[in-house]
């Protein structure tokens, strides 16, 4: 498969991957320790959103032959493989059970970021030297954007899930 190929699907991926969260993670985390802050499901789903819509403007950009947005996506597609293992796994393992997100996160998310980071290399789109800092700061920076994107959520207007 292209990179091309392969960055459509990410999108698809993550976009499966977070309504599967959207529906059962908030209650979820209410219960989830160190693995999960609480979070109302207005936060929450204001947050995925932003990020699902993040991902397929990414590769809208990429698809218009942006060398940066080329590096952005593989460092989305860097973190979704890190958030796979965490806190995907670890918390079903720690916690003892289903994690929200986790089948998703293994089922498409795994395959197709590894993929997608593979294809990336072999078409020359990112060079390796390049994406040993810009991938992790990507990662990096979508990590630390989820707590402000919980308190953006918080502060819309209420909706009827509050």
């Amino acid at each position: 498969m292209t990179f091309t190929t392969l960055s459509w699907l990410f999108a698809a991926a993550v976009t499966i991957h977070n309504l599967e969260e959207a529906i059962w993670l908030p209650r979820w985390a209410a219960n989830a320790g160190r693995y999960h802050v609480p979070v109302s499901a207005r936060q929450f789903r204001f947050a995925v959103l932003v990020l699902t819509v993040a991902a397929w403007v990414v590769v809208m950009w990429s698809e218009l032959g942006s060398r940066f947005a080329d590096y952005l996506l593989s460092g989305y597609a860097l973190a979704m493989l890190v958030n796979v293992v965490f806190p995907h796994l670890a918390a079903t393992f720690g916690l003892r059970r289903y994690a929200p997100g986790t089948a998703t996160a293994v089922l498409f998310n795994l395959p197709v970021t590894a993929l997608l980071l593979q294809q990336a290399f072999a078409e020359g789109r990112i060079e390796p030297n390049t994406f040993l800092w810009a991938g992790p700061l990507t990662a990096i920076v979508i990590a630390m954007s989820i707590p402000v994107l919980f308190a953006a959520g918080g502060a819309a207007p209420p909706g009827p899930d509050t």
